[in-house]
């Protein structure tokens, strides 16, 4: 807590600088209160450019702009523990996305209430990297600040859904929780995905056993996406909890599936897809958030991080952030690639992430309690 109490004052500042309102696009994290009583990028890739009508991207809000806290630049410590041992695990070691979906079932206690929310994540790293929203990883912040309440994040997998394992937060975007600290408050969170995404590390088993010697990751294209990418068929895959909304959280939770394609690609303002819209299926529905969108090549090139529009893309229709988009702004934010930021020691990565920089995070979400 030394560092905490050395930014006190630098940290409030920033949070009065850079927390604003959220965006009106509805995320896919579920909050389920009413169940519970209360209790006492490849950098040498063609750009799209928007000049040209043919060729034009559509535009969404950024509500970060320029401004990206560099916290994590300045830390020596988190530096050096990004580049030290390296040697790990790299590579797809399943082509099946079912097989490396997860479940991310988090559950929020406090005096006056209980909250649970799940959301979907996926293997991107065979040493126990799970990439997921950061609106559903932030729960594992709340964990951090006492005063908020108890809270617990288990990780589940099968069909149908069963706890497995246990996570630590190994990289969240500081600059996406300045811009949506008051999320963890709303009953269905707001955002338009920009910067909504996080790496969580598998430290344990819930059954204390051995962690498995390699975990079921998906390869990932980090690429720019062309603008011929519209219409183009794509597979989505995660743990669609409508059944769980209607019948209670005991409800069994089943992964899924579905062939799509993509509708219309979004920026920024990068000049970049950094978003894309794909068509209805049966994934479409709360808790997908966080799951993979694969290209026909088998590739994840997109994390689902919205509902679509319905009324143009039909009903299940949802919106992903691409993984040129996690590449370029986790560059930014760190100093390594997406790449680079999947290896390493993660257990210490880990530990650093939490002295470093949780503490900054934990403030600016006090700030909005």
């Amino acid at each position: 807590m030394v560092y905490f109490s050395q930014m006190n004052f630098v940290v409030e500042l920033l949070v009065l600088v850079f927390t604003t309102y959220l965006s009106l696009t509805n995320s896919l994290a579920i909050t389920l209160t009413a169940w519970f009583a209360p209790t006492g990028t490849d950098s040498n890739a063609i750009v799209e450019q928007l000049d040209e009508s043919p060729t034009k991207l559509s535009l969404l809000p950024s509500q970060l702009s320029s401004i990206i806290p560099d916290v994590l630049l300045r830390s020596a410590e988190y530096q050096q523990a990004a580049l030290a041992g390296s040697s790990g695990l790299t590579g797809a070691t399943t082509e099946e996305p079912l097989e490396a979906i997860v479940n991310i079932f988090c559950t929020f206690t406090t005096d006056e209430y209980i909250k649970t929310t799940t959301g979907t994540g996926f293997f991107i790293d065979p040493d126990g990297v799970i990439i997921t929203n950061a609106h559903v990883a932030q729960f594992l912040l709340l964990g951090e600040a006492d005063t908020y309440g108890d809270t617990d994040c288990v990780v589940r997998s099968g069909n149908p859904a069963t706890p497995q394992y246990q996570v630590k937060l190994l990289y969240l975007p500081p600059a996406w929780v300045m811009q949506n600290a008051g999320v963890h408050n709303d009953a269905i969170p707001m955002g338009t995905g920009e910067r909504d995404y996080a790496l969580l590390y598998v430290s344990g088993r819930i059954d204390n056993e051995p962690l498995p010697a390699v975990f079921p990751a998906l390869r990932f294209d980090t690429s720019l996406l062309p603008i011929s990418t519209r219409n183009k068929k794509v597979l989505a895959a995660g743990y669609p909890a409508s059944d769980l909304l209607k019948n209670g959280p005991a409800t069994d939770l089943i992964p899924q599936k579905a062939e799509t394609t993509v509708s219309e690609l979004y920026t920024f303002g990068s000049n970049y897809a950094d978003v894309f819209s794909i068509r209805g299926s049966i994934v479409g529905a709360e808790g997908s958030s966080g799951g993979p969108v694969l290209n026909e090549n088998g590739d994840v090139i997109g994390i689902i991080v919205t509902r679509g529009d319905d009324v143009t893309d039909g009903p299940g229709s949802l919106r992903a952030i691409t993984l040129s988009h996690v590449w370029r702004t986790i560059r930014e934010e760190t100093g390594f690639t997406l790449s680079e930021n999947l290896g390493g020691n993660l257990a210490y990565r880990a530990d650093i992430f939490a002295r470093t920089m949780s503490p900054f995070l934990v403030t600016i979400l006090k700030q909005e309690d």
